[in-house]
C-alpha cells in the first residue's frame, strides 16, 4: 500500500448460504473460526447512550415497531410440515415454522409481481454436521457428512439445512430471526427461477443479490406483524439479522471464488427488498449492480493490500482532514486538536474518542483511543460480525467533521433521527469520494466492511453532537448506505 492509500473497503456479505438454479454451494465454518460463504457480535461498547426515539423513516406501513419481542410467537402451534431425516428438535421446528410462513407469504404475494403460478418447494431435508459418517445422507448430490451449510437445490426443488452446527450457531449469536433470514434467502433462490428473473447463465452475484432482496421482502412482512409464527422489532431483532448478514460474508474480495458481493452490497439488497418490495428485486441484474458499484473497490489493487493498514496517527488523520476539506469545503474550517476530546464545550456533551465543539469550531481527537478502535479484536470468532481495521476508526473521525459541515450549512446538530442519521449519511458520501481514482487517501476493498461493522455494533459514526444514536442499527446502516450511493444532496434532503 502506498501512503496515498487508506485501507478502506466495501462491506461484508449477507446470508447467501446456497446458490440457486445450478446446484448447492456451502457456508463453511473453518477451523480457524472464520465463516466463508462458498455459495450459499462482537458488539463494541460505547459511553454514548442510544436515543430513545425509534421512529423509522423508511417504514411504509407503520406496523413495524422498534419495541416488542423478536422471534417465535408464544402459544402458536408448530406448522404441520416434516423435514426428511429430521429429529423433530427445536432447530427443525424453528426451520419448518419459518418455511411455513415464507410459503404462506409467497402463495399470497407471488402473482402480484411475478409471472405464472407459485410452486412451493417440494421437500425439506435436515442433517447434523456433527453426526458420524454412517449417519450422513445425500442432499443435492452431496454427502452431508460434516457439511455445515444451508442451501436450495434447483435439481429437485428442495431446501436443506444443518441442524447440528450452522443454524444453532446462527441462532445463539444472532437470534431466531437470523435463522429465519437464512431460510428466507434460500427460498428466494427457489423463487427466482420460476419468476424468470434468473437462469442458468445468470451470474452468481446477481442470483445472490436477488435472493437477499427477496428475503428482505419477507422480513418486512414479519416486521409488520403479519407472519403467523414470528415477530420482529426494528431494533435488536432486525439488527441480529444484519449482524448475521455481516458475519457470513466473502472475506477475501480478491478470491475469484467469492462472487456473492460484499456485505455492503448484501445489506443493500436486503434493504431494497425491505423498503421497496419484490418489484425492486426484479430490477437487480448485472447492469444494476455495476451502476450501484460505481467506483467502489471490489478487489484489492495490489497483492498485499489486505494486510496493509494506514496507521491511525496524527499524520494519517491530517491526510484525511485534508481530503475532507477538499470534498466538503466549509466557509470557516474547523480546528483539529489531537490532544484529546474537546472539554468544557458549552451545552454539548463530548463524545469519545472524537468530539466536535460547535462554539469553538474544534474537532478534538483522543488519538490513542481512536487507534485502539482501529485495532479491534473479535474478527476471528466464529460467525463474527466484527470487521476490524483502520476505517472503523477513520469513519468516526470523518463523522465529527460532518457535524462542522452541518453547522456551516445552518443545520441543527442535535437529534439522533435528524443530525445523527444525517451525519452517517454525509460520512457515507465522503466514503464514496475516497473511491475516486485520483483520491488521496483512497478507499480499498474491505474498508466499507469496517465502517458497516462499526455502525452496526455501536453506531458512533451516526451520533449527533451530544452522542445520541438511534437504537436501530438498520436505520444507521440505511443512512450510511444512502450517502454512499446517493450523495450529499440526498442526505441533506432526506434527513432535514
Amino acid at each position: 500500500m502506498r501512503f496515498a492509500r487508506l485501507r478502506l473497503g466495501v462491506i461484508a456479505a449477507l446470508v447467501a448460504f446456497g446458490t440457486a438454479l445450478t446446484a448447492c454451494d456451502a457456508v463453511t465454518v473453518t477451523t480457524d473460526g472464520a465463516a466463508t460463504d462458498n455459495g450459499a457480535t462482537d458488539n463494541g461498547a460505547t459511553d454514548n447512550a442510544p436515543a430513545t426515539g425509534t421512529e423509522n423513516p423508511w417504514e411504509l406501513a407503520g406496523a413495524a415497531t422498534g419495541t416488542g419481542s423478536s422471534g417465535a410467537r408464544p402459544g402458536v402451534a408448530d406448522a404441520p410440515l416434516t423435514a426428511e431425516n429430521g429429529d423433530g428438535g427445536p432447530i427443525d421446528r424453528l426451520s419448518l415454522n419459518a418455511i411455513a410462513d415464507i410459503e404462506e407469504y409467497w402463495k399470497a404475494e407471488y402473482a402480484k409481481t411475478f409471472p405464472g403460478v407459485f410452486t412451493p418447494v417440494s421437500r425439506y431435508i435436515s442433517w447434523d454436521a456433527k453426526a458420524p459418517k454412517e449417519q450422513s445422507i445425500q442432499f443435492c448430490r452431496s454427502d452431508t457428512y460434516q457439511l455445515v451449510n444451508a442451501a436450495y437445490c434447483s435439481g429437485d426443488h428442495t431446501i436443506g439445512w444443518d441442524r447440528g452446527v450452522l443454524l444453532p450457531q446462527v441462532q445463539e449469536k444472532y437470534g431466531a430471526m437470523a435463522v429465519v433470514m437464512v431460510l428466507a434467502h434460500e427460498y428466494g433462490h427457489a423463487i427466482q427461477g420460476q419468476a424468470k428473473i434468473a437462469g442458468l447463465l445468470t451470474p452468481v452475484l446477481v442470483q445472490e443479490q436477488q435472493a437477499d432482496c427477496l428475503a428482505g421482502v419477507f422480513l418486512r412482512h414479519v416486521a409488520e406483524g403479519d407472519a403467523k409464527h414470528f415477530t420482529m422489532n426494528m431494533t435488536d431483532g432486525l439488527d441480529g439479522v444484519l449482524g448475521a448478514t455481516v458475519a457470513i460474508r466473502d472475506t477475501d474480495p480478491s478470491n475469484p471464488k467469492n462472487v456473492h458481493g460484499s456485505a455492503f452490497e448484501r445489506v443493500t439488497a436486503v434493504q431494497l427488498g425491505y423498503n421497496d418490495g419484490a418489484a425492486a428485486c426484479k430490477k437487480i441484474d448485472r447492469k444494476e449492480i455495476k451502476n450501484r458499484r460505481g467506483t467502489l473497490p471490489t478487489t484489492f489493487e495490489i497483492a498485499d493490500e489486505e494486510q496493509q493498514q494506514l496507521p491511525v496517527d496524527v499524520a494519517a488523520l491530517t491526510s484525511v482532514s485534508e481530503a475532507l476539506a477538499r470534498n466538503f469545503p466549509v466557509r470557516k474550517a474547523p480546528r483539529f486538536d489531537y490532544s484529546g476530546v474537546v472539554k468544557n464545550c458549552p451545552k454539548v456533551t463530548a463524545t469519545a474518542p472524537v468530539s466536535y465543539c460547535p462554539t469553538a469550531n474544534t474537532i478534538g481527537t483522543d488519538v490513542p483511543a481512536l487507534a485502539e478502535r482501529g485495532e479491534a479484536t473479535g474478527e476471528d470468532e466464529i460467525l463474527s460480525d466484527t470487521v476490524a481495521g483502520d476505517y472503523n476508526a477513520f469513519i468516526v473521525f470523518v463523522s465529527r467533521y460532518m457535524l462542522a459541515v452541518q453547522q456551516d450549512r445552518g443545520l441543527t446538530l442535535t437529534g439522533a433521527e435528524t443530525a445523527g442519521l444525517r451525519t452517517a449519511c454525509l460520512s457515507g458520501a465522503f466514503t464514496t469520494a475516497l473511491s475516486e481514482p485520483n483520491s488521496d487517501p483512497r478507499l480499498s476493498a474491505k474498508d466499507l466492511d469496517e465502517a458497516v461493522s462499526g455502525l452496526l455494533s455501536d453506531g458512533l459514526a451516526a451520533a449527533d453532537v451530544d452522542g445520541k444514536i438511534v437504537t436501530s442499527g438498520y436505520q444507521r446502516l440505511e443512512a450510511f448506505r444512502t450517502g454512499v450511493l446517493d450523495g450529499e444532496q440526498t442526505c441533506l434532503t432526506k434527513f432535514a
